[in-house]
């Protein structure tokens, strides 16, 4: 080109490379990129083995990371070479020369232009699938674990008699290497199919034959070794029958074989496993015979086998032998079940009576008694109380307590023990007076003490208020001297930089107090690596730099119970409800934690997230492992958590659980043994809620033994909706110290109520020992009702229409309050069953609840009293002063019970009490049409008159019916009955 000079368009410019100095800086910056994406990656796994190490289980760490990479490596090792071994096959075997023709000359720019890289595109496509393979397979790390780790449970199943442990720890290992081995053949055979048709071994349109004889034999044992692998799923499936869900009418999410899987599913597998093998046979024979041809047609009887004999045998079965006479053909199936159910969540000795329902006695003075020994009624309501807690005892806006509170067991003054509900001071970062980073981080950073109130009384500053046993700040009382600083807790989600030159804010009381955390929880920051990897795991970049930070400072995450738990064992399923308890002079968290397993055989299956959810999972307490289906479970482990230092221990707890045997192998030393467990631990320690709720769920209709039962649900129970609460969902479980017909003395008790499946009235009443040292702890007593009786919600619907209470209401509206209903409690008594209910108020001049009404019913009977004591005494029609707190030695049998000879007065007026309770029960029976019930209450009527009329006599001068409580607080008791009673016990 002609040399421009210097004309109009400028200079020549030259371009050249650019300079050293440029090219070293480019690759100083690329180095430093590189570095630093490096780093980050390595910043997230750095600062996982420092927390481990921390917590004293770096050993769940490195088993867990080696088997991750242990299966990463081989499988996708295997993916790797099965689909590079058939693409290099493939070329290998590739025809020497291709045909002329247009589709070859189309391919032949395709193979010049891979050519050059055929070995970078092999190595790309190999190490992709490989790097897919593994991560997959790594994701199998429990399975592997359980697999080489598993232990007998010492059970088998009815069908095949093979161990439990072969469905629960082995079948799911050969199902995913079955799984592995499907996905390893297809992608080969595309892989070499797409080989062949490149270089020319398969023809779509150039003439001749489709296929060369040595693409034939590589596709053919290709398909050779996918038939053998699903004769393989055949036989396997057989064993899966057992494990396997279906839709059946006797009960939902049904597991294991029915008559039509034993008698024509489980011979069609076997059939279709032989027709496989001998197709898989005929496919590898085209290495001698080079034809399709027989293959092909095996191929085809398969499919055609596998529809007949597979899909439209059994079909015919179950039309025409099972569906005319069901009931007898699975009822040895439904057994099978039952038994199954029963024993994998472990309600196999639960123990089912039959009870009355209605009082065996009349002596009201006798019942007033044994109403006192029955239970230690608590009328503080965990769930309704924290706004008082809150309101009495948070002391400054940077605390708060939990919306639900927990109810646990210390001893009294006097030394013994009681019902208490407890709640921790813990912090809450929203309510600071100033948000910022160090404010956040490092000067608030821990609550402060346990408040704990009895369950039975209430307190007179306000009245109403619950009766505090520690309070203040820092708190004082009956739990005496112990570490009150919380860094740990259920509220406590933010991380904390602790122990440096930072000064944290202990409490304000009297002056501001600070203090420097001294435990030896936490990772040191001191080192610049650990400040940058924080920095970077974080997305905090203040920590790199901040001056806060120094010697001895420690960083604090992972800071709830429930977090650490899971971190230390991941193979625990986590309870949703951590609570705290004072043991040696520490806050300790006690976390229930379960074993579980899907693969029982024959049990039914439940979906832990549905079968935990009641009414106050909505907002208040969390919900176990949401979505999580098992149907074998075991609470095998109870584990601590440190509120100060945050150390984590994990107790055995079920010795003979086989799945917690088999994680103990897989990691050793993390579970200490049950023998270690202080006693003062032990003396907190309960039966875990939710798998209560699991097991109440279940037996709703598996406490039915009979299979001609259990099919027909004639006795079919459910978990009522909760009547006291606005949100919907099953009523909860509670906590009370009571006992049962068959007890002589009060336990601490997990309670429950059923009602039959779509009526209203009470069909069961459940309660589990949950006194962790009791020698009955554990123990399922389940009471049947036998007579129509008032269920939760006929019974807190009677209370909304009595007089009383709209009385009440009313006065409330002119105070701007509200009323709000505690935990509606249940309790045998003496054939029947009396109900307790706390009333509270809320608003006006509080804006917190204060107990100021306690509803009584007893069969056909409710009141609405100022106290406990004035409600049992109206419920059973005595005089007396007001006990609102029952005998603190339940052991002891009541004093002398005897009722006095009545006067001629007092036989008057509960003559008249009956005659108007039989007029009433007559009234309610005739408007539900009951004539049974009409019949009774007309004779109970008629035989009340008489009474009256022999006592008046004796009665002549004296008062009219002075005290009116036993006619009136029937009267307005019954007000709003929905179903009449088919016996009255008010008196």
């Amino acid at each position: 080109m002609p040399d421009r000079g210097g004309g109009p368009t400028g200079p020549r410019i030259r371009v050249g490379r650019p300079s050293r100095r440029v090219r070293t800086l480019l690759m100083t910056l690329g180095v430093l990129a590189v570095l630093a994406m490096a780093f980050v990656m390595f910043a997230g796994f750095w600062t996982d083995w420092l927390w481990y190490r921390s917590v004293a289980y770096s050993s769940v760490f490195t088993t867990t990371l080696w088997t991750k990479i242990g299966l990463f490596l081989v499988f996708g090792l295997l993916m790797a070479l099965a689909i590079g071994l058939n693409i290099w096959l493939a070329h290998r075997l590739r025809p020497p020369l291709s045909a002329m023709s247009l589709e070859q000359q189309s391919l032949d720019r395709y193979r010049m232009s891979v050519a050059p890289y055929k070995k970078w595109v092999l190595l790309a496509v190999t190490a992709l699938v490989g790097l897919i393979a593994g991560a997959s397979a790594s994701g199998q790390w429990r399975t592997w674990l359980m697999y080489v780790n598993g232990v007998p449970f010492g059970q088998k199943d009815p069908q095949f008699k093979l161990d439990v442990s072969f469905y629960a720890f082995d079948l799911p290992w050969y199902r995913f290497l079955l799984g592995f081995g499907f996905a390893a053949v297809v992608l080969s055979l595309i892989a070499a199919a797409v080989t062949h048709y490149l270089y020319g071994g398969l023809r779509i349109t150039s003439p001749g034959a489709r296929a060369t004889g040595a693409a034939t034999g590589h596709l053919s044992v290709l398909l050779g070794v996918f038939v053998t692998l699903k004769a393989v799923a055949y036989w396997l499936d057989r064993y899966g029958l057992a494990v396997k869900s279906s839709d059946f009418k006797a009960t939902d999410n049904w597991t294991g074989l029915r008559y039509v899987d034993a008698n024509a599913y489980l011979p069609a597998k076997t059939i279709l496993f032989c027709i496989a093998v001998i197709c898989a046979v005929l496919f590898f024979a085209t290495l001698w015979r080079r034809t399709w041809q027989l293959p092909v047609i095996g191929f085809g009887l398969m499919v055609l086998s596998a529809i007949l004999i597979g899909g439209l045998y059994p079909a015919i079965v179950q039309k025409f032998q099972v569906q005319p006479n069901e009931q007898a053909k699975e009822a040895p199936f439904i057994q099978k079940n039952i038994d199954a159910t029963r024993d994998a969540y472990d309600i196999d000795d639960a123990k089912v009576d039959d009870y009355a329902g209605t009082s065996t006695t009349d002596d009201s003075t006798k019942l007033r008694a044994s109403a006192d020994s029955a239970a230690s009624y608590r009328v503080m309501d965990p769930n309704v109380v924290s706004p008082a807690f809150q309101q009495l005892q948070q002391k400054r806006n940077y605390y708060q307590f939990p919306k639900t509170l927990d109810v646990d067991r210390y001893k009294g003054e006097d030394g013994k023990e009681q019902d208490t509900v407890v709640g921790l001071r813990e912090l809450n970062l929203q309510g600071l007076p100033k948000r910022n980073w160090i404010n956040d981080h490092f000067t608030y950073t821990h609550g402060y003490g346990v408040i704990a109130a009895r369950g039975t009384t209430t307190g007179t500053n306000p009245a109403g208020s619950p009766d505090f046993t520690e309070s203040g700040l820092p708190t004082t009382g009956e739990l005496g001297k112990y570490e009150q600083r919380i860094y740990y807790g259920e509220k406590t989600e933010q991380y904390s930089i602790v122990g440096g030159p930072q000064k944290e804010l202990d409490y304000e009381e009297d002056g501001e107090k600070t203090t420097s955390y001294e435990g030896d929880s936490g990772i040191s920051l001191s080192s610049a690596f650990n400040r940058a990897a924080y920095a970077v795991s974080f997305s905090e970049p203040q920590i790199l730099y901040s001056g806060a930070i120094g010697d001895g400072s420690r960083i604090l995450y992972n800071r709830t119970p429930k977090e650490r738990v899971e971190a230390v064992a991941p193979w625990l399923t986590i309870d949703g409800d951590a609570y705290p308890a004072v043991v040696d002079g520490r806050i300790q968290w006690i976390v229930d934690a379960y074993t579980t397993t899907n693969g029982y055989p024959y049990a039914s299956r439940t979906t832990l997230g549905d079968t935990t959810a009641d009414s106050l999972t909505t907002n208040q307490r969390a919900v176990v492992a949401q979505q999580n289906q098992v149907n074998y479970i075991r609470n095998s482990v109870k584990a601590t958590v440190d509120a100060y230092d945050g150390k984590v221990k994990l107790y055995e707890w079920d010795t003979e659980d086989p799945v917690l045997k088999t994680w103990r192998k897989a990691f050793p030393g993390t579970v200490e043994p049950r023998a270690d467990i202080p006693q003062e631990l032990m003396d907190h320690l309960r039966y875990p809620q939710d798998l209560f709720k699991v097991q109440r769920e279940l037996l709703t209709r598996y406490h039915v033994e009979n299979p001609a039962q259990f099919y027909s649900g004639s006795d079919a129970w459910q978990v009522p909706d909760d009547p006291t609460n606005k949100e919907p969902g099953s009523v909860p479980p509670y906590y009370l110290s009571m006992k049962m017909p068959d007890q002589d003395a009060q336990k601490f008790s997990l309670t429950t109520t059923f009602t039959p499946k779509g009526r209203p009235n009470l069909g069961a009443f459940m309660a589990v020992d949950a006194d962790a040292a009791s020698k009955d702890y554990g123990t399922i007593r389940l009471l049947r009702v036998t007579s129509t009786v008032k269920g939760p919600g006929q019974v807190q619907s009677e209370l909304n229409g009595n007089g009383d209470v709209a009385e009440f209401v009313r006065n409330l509206k002119g105070t701007d309050s509200d009323i709000e209903y505690g935990n509606l409690l249940t309790v045998p008594l003496d054939g029947g069953f009396l109900y307790i209910e706390p009333v509270y108020t809320r608003g006006g001049t509080q804006n917190y609840p204060l107990l100021r009404k306690v509803a009584a019913s007893y069969g056909s009977k409710i009141v609405f009293e100022d106290s406990l004591g004035e409600a049992l005494n109206a419920v059973f029609g005595v005089e007396g002063s007001d006990t609102t707190t029952p005998p603190t030695e339940p052991d002891e049998p009541p004093g002398d019970t005897t009722e006095p000879p009545a006067t001629g007065d007092g036989a008057l007026k509960k003559a008249i009490a009956d005659a108007q309770k039989a007029y009433t029960a007559g009234e309610t029976a005739l408007k539900e049409q009951d004539w049974e019930a009409y019949g009774k209450a007309q004779k109970d009527l008629q035989e009340a008159l008489e009474r009256a009329a022999a006592a008046q006599p004796k009665a002549a001068g004296g008062s009219s019916d002075s005290s009116g409580s036993s006619g009136a607080s029937d009267s307005s008791g019954t007000e709003g009955a929905t179903k009449p009673e088919g016996d009255d016990q008010g008196s």
